[in-house]
């Protein structure tokens, strides 16, 4: 089943509504406090609301990541994080923010796009095993949950692989 939402960039006034969807998918407020932080750092590269009946149900966030390469670093897009309403989840409600947020990175020029997630999940969208180019996170992960898409085909070929380093506001 999916449900149809209107997905549209995040607006001022759109916080609390953010931050309640992420404390309830996650039933914590780290994620939330992580998207604030980057909020508040001027960091957001693309944060999209899904919207039903006007009320936000889901959000995802992407922000700068560093990879650090033995051949020079080079630029990506952290997926992180993704959240829809408990109540609402497995409705598509996530694939339609994770679709709509890689259409538009790609519009905007972004080349790679990687995501620290569900191995189940992810792959529908083409993403791999960053490890498929050679990329890890800096984070201790299993190798099957980092995952990476290249937005510009080919865009890895030659780079020699690297750490990819998240925001500050991450580690927290």
């Amino acid at each position: 089943m999916s449900i149809n939402v209107e997905i549209r960039p995040e607006r001022s006034g759109d916080q609390s509504g953010i931050r309640r969807v992420n404390e309830r998918a996650f039933a914590q407020s780290s994620e939330a406090d992580i998207v604030d932080a980057v909020r508040s750092a001027g960091a957001m590269t693309l944060s999209l609301v899904a919207l039903l009946r006007g009320e936000v149900v889901g959000h995802i966030l992407f922000s700068p990541v560093t990879v650090q390469s033995p051949n020079g670093n080079f630029d990506a897009v952290g997926l992180a994080p993704m959240a829809v309403v408990p109540e609402l989840q497995k409705n598509g409600i996530g694939s339609q923010l994770v679709q709509r947020g890689l259409a538009e990175l790609c519009a905007a020029g972004h080349e790679l796009v990687v995501v620290l997630g569900h191995p189940a999940y992810y792959p529908r969208f083409g993403l791999v095993k960053a490890s498929t180019y050679g990329i890890r996170s800096e984070y201790d992960v299993p190798d099957e949950v980092f995952m990476a898409l290249e937005l510009k085909p080919g865009v890895l070929r030659g780079r020699g692989g690297g750490v990819a380093r998240y925001r500050p506001e991450f580690a927290a």
